[in-house]
């Protein structure tokens, strides 16, 4: 079975195509600045058309859709109802679901022989026990209108999930172990017996760690206090919260992108050393939650753009974890080759930096659905 897996952006369209049960990349791609000058197509249709023509032979299409609600936590063929579920709760996801939505109708025009799949991020945080899903809430809003903890980067943590027993020879059933998805939207979910237990991420993407422009943790009544200050409609106070807040909000810099922020705190901007501070204790706090919540740690995994790629980051965040045996080693944890291992000789808890292998994950639960 091929199955062509895009990862959707506001300007961009990721590929990979896969063939299955082989688990092979056959070709992957990447379109920029879509419907942009300059860009490399003048609108999402060119763009998708571009995509099919160059896949060749598809026998589906598998979307890492984010949010539909509490009846789609998991994998499902793509229908009516699940469209109208994405569209619900578009404005809990509004970076994500409409342009998934705009996707899966463009695909569905160009190629409706195709299956359809949605691999929903919020499924691998099913497992979650109602002691950490739940919010202190009446009870006719949590069951009437499906609020709760979600948790969201699923195929990440997932993927995190699967492969640590192997690449530790342990034993799955009993690892404890801390997945930090850290990118340009960052979420730690912790993972035991290769189950979600608990995540950072709550009833939207929009809260636990601080994102590029959108803001983590954040008390409900400070927005409300805003709204009224400002005189702001919930529409624009969700715009602002979405695009102007977290490490850009913090330190000044548009687009909130670490790597300029390393650059400017190395040149003396207070508040981009800020941005990184506040970021680097929310990691280092929740790992030890995780650890305490877990009743003990195996394993820390690094992944995404910022985990995978930023050892200052890392170093730091690991800086004063010694009494959970958590120390990197500073050549390993400078020069990481793939999915290797960066902890010091002496630290009992491995510590790990894989590469993000979220299309696989997608294709694996797209072949597990229609191809058997």
């Amino acid at each position: 079975m091929r199955v062509l897996v895009p990862n959707l952006g506001s300007t961009s369209l990721k590929y990979k195509l896969l063939d299955f049960p082989a688990e092979r990349e056959l070709a992957a791609g990447r379109l920029e600045r879509i419907g942009r000058p300059g860009g490399d197509a003048p609108s999402y249709r060119a763009a998708i058309d571009r995509v099919l023509r160059a896949a060749g032979q598809i026998d589906a299409v598998g979307f890492k859709a984010v949010h539909a609600g509490p009846d789609f936590c998991g994998t499902f063929r793509i229908d009516q109802s699940l469209l109208a579920a994405l569209r619900e709760y578009e404005p809990v996801a509004p970076l994500h679901n409409g342009i998934y939505i705009e996707g899966i109708e463009e695909f569905r025009s160009q190629r409706p022989d195709l299956p359809l799949v949605a691999v929903m991020e919020t499924g691998f945080h099913s497992t979650m026990p109602a002691r950490a899903s739940t919010y202190g809430l009446p009870e006719e809003w949590r069951e009437g209108f499906g609020i709760r903890r979600y948790g969201f980067h699923g195929a990440s943590h997932r993927s995190v999930a699967e492969r640590l027993p192997g690449l530790l020879g342990a034993d799955g059933a009993s690892l404890r172990a801390v997945s930090c998805h850290l990118g340009g939207s960052s979420s730690m979910c912790a993972i035991r017996g290769g189950r979600s237990v608990d995540t950072t991420m709550g009833f939207s993407p929009q809260s636990g760690l601080e994102n590029a422009t959108r803001h983590g943790e954040l008390d409900s009544f400070a927005a409300l206090y805003l709204m009224d200050r400002v005189q702001l409609s919930a529409a624009e106070m969700r715009e602002r919260l979405v695009q102007s807040g977290g490490l850009a909000g913090l330190s000044g810099i548009p687009g909130g992108d670490v790597r300029d922020i390393e650059d400017a705190a190395s040149k003396g901007d207070a508040r981009a050393e800020l941005a990184l501070e506040v970021f680097v204790y929310q990691v280092r706090k929740t790992i030890g939650a995780y650890a305490a919540a877990m009743g003990g740690l195996d394993a820390l995994v690094f992944t995404g753009g910022i985990g995978e790629n930023a050892a200052g980051l890392r170093q730091r965040i690991c800086a004063g974890l010694e009494f959970l045996s958590i120390a990197l080693d500073p050549d390993k944890n400078s020069n990481p080759v793939p999915d290797c291992r960066i902890e010091r000789h002496d630290a009992t808890v491995a510590c790990l930096v894989l590469a993000a292998q979220e299309e696989l994950v997608v294709g694996r639960e797209v072949y597990r659905l229609l191809g058997r």
